[in-house]
């Protein structure tokens, strides 16, 4: 069969794509005869069929905001507001990428969710940064506090509902965190959570508790105690140091927020501090991780390794490929600011990255082509600065339409550093837990609370071999990793009060007495009784505000707990953490330079007179 092919006259010259026009057959009888294909859909078609399989998102390229108004009140139920057009973006993002500020105001009068993030892992608070409108900026970081609060008080209920149902047990989980840094492996810390859980009753002990101004490390013994209800659930923080607790109901919080929203209304300065610092994010890159078995032995008769971990035999695995990535824009940032910012990197990062053998990566967007002819639309008017490439709606939405390295929105002026790391796993196939339907959930409910819990959940939701991950080490940040190993499982290998093991020879199991949830009763007990809806004279919402507010650039992914808000603690230890390591490779890099003054001077003093 031939074929022969042609330009489609009714696409632009960006559309035009080779299309068979006519094909002669070849018969069993030798005949011939021509048949023409089926034509391909118009322009006219395929924008039929890309505003139906995109509705919201169609009518947000193409600003038409009474319509979306429309549809959003009508049908409010039927849409989902965190669809993915074929190039990553939700509606919200796609408004705020081409400057359609109104279309976006109206998504986020409908909660539409500001957390998610692109394909390049940015959200949409970094795509409003890049906006550079300081107004927007400001309800995007109203709405953005007030989503990560309305889905920890409304998320925490969901989950204690999840785990009613499995069976109860005890279980101990040691974090090390170590590295291969001269003096940072000398302060990293450790701690041991120990998890009780009984139906809907989750306690959690933990003994780190924060990190002084004098780079010490704060040991305390503190319980966090969840019950969940019908409605809600209770929480409790419990302070064993000081013989008080904390105690707050829980409840499903009205969806009517405008009137609450308000309060949580950001600075002048901070949002100034937003357009002045360039905008990052930080992700582990799942994508190219595969797991290997580990090996032991001499050359020539290696073996599968195993180990034992607390008892049980466990397979260990290596996990390749895994990348720390941390993009940094800065194409919102003017070109004072960004000469300081490129300054104190330099100072700041340099000696680091060459000691950690980072990689960066300038990521540029291409200039777009010059505003002459060329770049009008078809009514011959200028095209939107955020769309500099002129691209077309039906070539937008048509995921089999290939972009290239053109873009809609403000060119981005990108760099990227990549450390590679590999991350090691033990894997025990008779291990007495379920990973999905008892440890993943008490991880999600920590990883509501803690990053380090949250990166430990991207972890191990990953296609992970067959077996439960008695032991696991995953990098945290470029010189630190953490080690968490499970242990004294159901209290078998060392007694804890309150929990009672059974043994038999078909499995091991516990019971966890009502006791373990209630806090001692000569406990001062503080806090409201109640988590109402929210108004201006709840001090307790005000200080959640504080906190969140004075979050640095840079921890997007970060999350401040229930009980630090009402505390006014800082927020988790990575920020701790940062600082820790930053001011130990100071004193590292102190000890070098007095090692290298001492060397220098040696010869002269030995070629001296005595």
């Amino acid at each position: 069969m031939a074929s022969n092919f042609r330009l489609s006259d009714d696409e632009s010259a960006a559309d035009k794509r080779l299309i068979p026009t006519t094909s002669t057959i070849v018969t069993a009888s030798g005949s011939q005869s021509s048949s023409s294909p089926p034509a391909p859909p118009s322009a006219a078609t395929m924008s039929r069929q890309l505003s139906k399989l995109y509705p919201i998102h169609w009518l947000v390229w193409h600003n038409r905001q009474q319509q979306l108004e429309l549809l959003l009140n009508t049908t409010p139920h039927k849409l989902d507001l965190e669809t993915r057009d074929p190039r990553g973006r939700t509606p919200l993002m796609l408004a705020v990428t081409l400057g359609h500020y109104p279309m976006a105001r109206h998504l986020l009068r409908h909660n539409a969710n500001v957390n998610i993030e692109d394909s390049l892992g940015f959200n949409v608070l970094h795509e409003a940064v890049s906006s550079d409108e300081p107004e927007f900026i400001r309800e995007v970081l109203e709405r953005r506090d007030w989503q990560r609060y309305t889905s920890r008080v409304d998320g925490i209920p969901v989950l204690l509902k999840k785990i009613c149902d499995t069976p109860d047990f005890y279980v101990e989980m040691k974090w090390e965190f170590t590295s291969w840094v001269p003096l940072v492996t000398r302060m990293c810390p450790s701690d041991t959570y120990k998890i009780y859980k009984s139906r809907s009753s989750v306690r959690i002990d933990t003994t780190l508790v924060g990190f002084d101004q004098s780079s010490n490390w704060q040991r305390g013994s503190r319980s966090y105690i969840f019950t969940g209800t019908e409605n809600g659930a209770v929480f409790m923080e419990v302070d064993h140091d000081h013989k008080q607790v904390i105690v707050e109901t829980m409840k499903m919080l009205s969806p009517d927020m405008e009137d609450t929203i308000e309060m949580l209304k950001p600075s002048d300065e901070l949002v100034n501090a937003r357009l002045t610092t360039p905008t990052s994010t930080t992700f582990i890159d799942t994508d190219k991780i595969h797991f290997d078995r580990c090996k032991s032995g001499i050359i020539g008769f290696r073996t599968d390794k195993i180990e034992n971990i607390n008892g049980y035999e466990s397979k260990v695995f290596c996990a390749q490929n895994v990348e720390v990535v941390t993009k940094t824009r800065t194409e919102h940032l003017s070109p004072e600011d960004k000469e300081r910012h490129n300054a104190a990197a330099a100072n700041r990062l340099a000696p680091l990255q060459s000691l950690l053998g980072m990689i960066e990566i300038e990521e540029n967007t291409p200039s777009p082509p010059v505003a002459d002819e060329s770049v009008k639309n078809k009514d011959d008017l200028p095209v939107n600065p955020r769309n500099p490439f002129n691209v077309t709606a039906v070539q937008y939405f048509d995921a089999d339409y290939d972009l290239k390295d053109r873009d809609i929105g403000r060119p981005k002026e990108m760099s990227t550093k990549i450390q590679r790391f590999k991350a090691n796993l033990w894997l025990c196939e008779d291990y007495p837990l379920s990973l999905p339907e008892q440890v993943l959930p008490i991880v999600d409910l920590m990883a509501i609370s803690s990053s380090h819990f949250a990166k430990l959940r991207d972890f191990i939701t990953l296609q992970l071999p067959s077996g439960f991950p008695v032991k696991i080490e995953i990098p945290l940040f470029h010189v630190l990793n953490a080690r968490i190993t499970f242990g004294n499982i159901f209290s078998l290998d060392e007694a804890v009060s309150g929990v009672t093991p059974i043994r038999d020879e078909a499995a091991c199991a516990c019971v966890v007495d009502e006791s373990c949830f209630d806090p001692p009763p000569n406990y001062r007990k503080i806090g409201t009784g109640e988590m109402r809806q929210m108004n201006m004279d709840d001090d307790d919402v005000v200080q959640y505000a504080i906190e969140q507010f004075l979050m640095d650039e840079g921890t997007e992914t970060d999350q401040v707990t229930l009980w630090e808000a009402l505390k006014a603690q800082q927020p988790d230890m990575d920020q701790d953490l940062q600082r820790a390591i930053q001011e130990s490779l100071v004193e590292y890099q102190k000890g070098v330079n007095r090692r290298d003054s001492t060397s220098d001077e040696s010869p002269h003093e030995s070629s001296k007179p005595a």
